[in-house]
């Protein structure tokens, strides 16, 4: 069973100094990620999902043409904890990920989410 303890404001502003780009909005984990367009925005709805899944852990998602926000709390006890901490990071290492400069692999050649 996970740890349903509410992180505090000082765990949550250390949680946050490791999460780019996260805020806390309204008691939400909360981020948005530009895309390239709407092909990309379904992708990155569909890895994020996999991922949630794999960890027994959801998020709430809103869809735009170019954008996916997520919103994660973790829904039994109504607050962050570390469960939305960590499922954030993954998800941030899933939707920012490019090959490296010396990798085989070429990449997106546009801008790539942000």
């Amino acid at each position: 069973m996970p740890d349903d303890t509410v992180l505090n404001e000082s765990q949550i502003a250390h949680a946050l100094s490791q999460l780019e780009g996260w805020e806390i909005r309204d008691g939400w984990l909360r981020r948005k990620y530009t895309t390239p367009g709407w092909p990309h925005t379904l992708m990155l709805a569909n890895a994020i999902g996999l991922c949630s899944d794999a960890a027994w852990h959801h998020p709430d998602l809103e869809l735009g043409y170019a954008q996916v926000i997520v919103k994660l709390q973790t829904h039994r006890v109504r607050g962050i904890t570390a469960s939305d901490v960590e499922l954030a990071k993954r998800i941030h290492e899933v939707a920012t990920w490019k090959p490296t400069e010396n990798s085989p692999l070429e990449g997106y050649p546009k801008n790539w989410i942000k």
